[in-house]
């Protein structure tokens, strides 16, 4: 099981040496989790229940960004709901976690955990209520048997993206299907939801499925020219989606997220073949691996990294690399009702 970890010395020396000339004072993050440990579901999410609080909220999500970006300050950005294979009561207690920690926290967006038997209506009323500023749909939530291949609307159903535009809200969609982007079926309903549904702001999370950066390179052409389309960078490690995005999109369409907790795993994500596989502190030996002692950090370094070799190729200037970390998201979010 990989292991939610504190920051060491190994972590801070490689943000000091290679990073701390690179990211900026002041960032937003799109792509963060809050949670409860009673809103889990009674199995998985073992990542989740390790933390220390029962309540993970910006307090504590604060407390280990010290870890992460030190000496930075991280004071916007848009919550998402962390167990998203709860249901019931779980879903609804999340979604009032959020909304509180929205109340109580300037500069802050909240989005709704939503499950594909929610009626439109139903999500107009909630999303109202509860003063948030977006939609979290995901795979899990289907109600298929197996969700790795579901087809978008399976578990982001048009009814929801309608209402997303007619109230001006912001969608983060973790898209699946083994080849990502580069799917007909994914380019076809992501073209189709931003070309029908304008005032909806779709976010396609970590650099759209990007963990194998050829299927971002590949299929990301088929989405120009949708100024509704937006991509965080969450969890990628590896440069080729990001740069993908900054060329085929445009730097503004780049957004910064943690993906907190993932942020404070250690490890990455490598490309294989057509596929990729995550390599966490518990996967392998890492004494047996290297000619030289090795030790994996933390995962929301790796992306930083990524980030920063991706400015460097695409030759951006701080102004643009600001955008990424902070003025692309604060855009987007003022597009939305909060």
């Amino acid at each position: 099981m990989p292991i939610v970890s504190h920051a060491t010395e190994a972590d801070f020396e490689l943000f000091r040496r290679e990073l701390d000339s690179f990211v900026p004072d002041n960032i937003c993050d799109a792509h963060m989790h809050v949670w409860a440990k009673s809103h889990l579901p009674p199995s998985g999410y073992d990542t989740f229940r390790q933390l220390e609080e029962d309540v993970v909220d910006l307090a504590a999500y604060r407390r280990r960004m010290t870890e992460l970006l030190p000496g930075r300050r991280v004071a916007e950005g848009l919550i998402l709901p962390g167990a998203v294979g709860a249901t019931g009561e779980q879903v609804r207690s999340q979604n009032e976690l959020v909304a509180a920690e929205v109340a109580e926290n300037t500069g802050w967006r909240g989005s709704m955990l939503v499950s594909p038997e929610m009626d439109g209506e139903y999500v107009r009323e909630e999303v109202r209520r509860l003063g948030l500023s977006g939609l979290k749909c995901y795979h899990v939530r289907s109600g298929l048997t197996i969700t790795w291949d579901a087809d978008i609307p399976a578990y982001l159903p048009e009814a929801q993206v309608k209402v997303a535009h007619e109230e001006r809200l912001c969608i983060t969609l973790h898209m699946v299907k083994a080849r990502a982007v580069a799917d007909p079926s994914n380019q076809h309903w992501i073209r189709h939801y931003c070309e029908t549904y304008p005032d909806m702001q779709l976010i396609l999370a970590h650099a759209a499925r990007g963990f194998n950066p050829y299927h971002t390179i590949e299929g990301l052409a088929a989405l120009r020219g949708l100024p509704n389309l937006w991509c965080d960078m969450s969890a990628v490690a590896d440069v080729g989606a990001c740069e993908a995005i900054i060329e085929t999109l445009g730097h503004d369409r780049l957004i910064y997220g943690t993906d907190f907790p993932v942020s404070h795993l250690r490890g990455r994500c490598v490309a294989i073949g057509d596929g990729f596989v995550w390599l966490y502190d518990d996967t392998l030996d890492w004494k047996t691996v290297s000619f030289q002692p090795l030790q994996p950090v933390f995962v929301g370094l790796e992306s930083l990294r990524v980030l920063k070799q991706a400015a460097w190729h695409c030759r951006l200037n701080d102004s643009q690399v600001e955008d990424i970390f902070g003025n692309n998201v604060r855009r987007l979010l003022g597009m939305v009702r909060y």
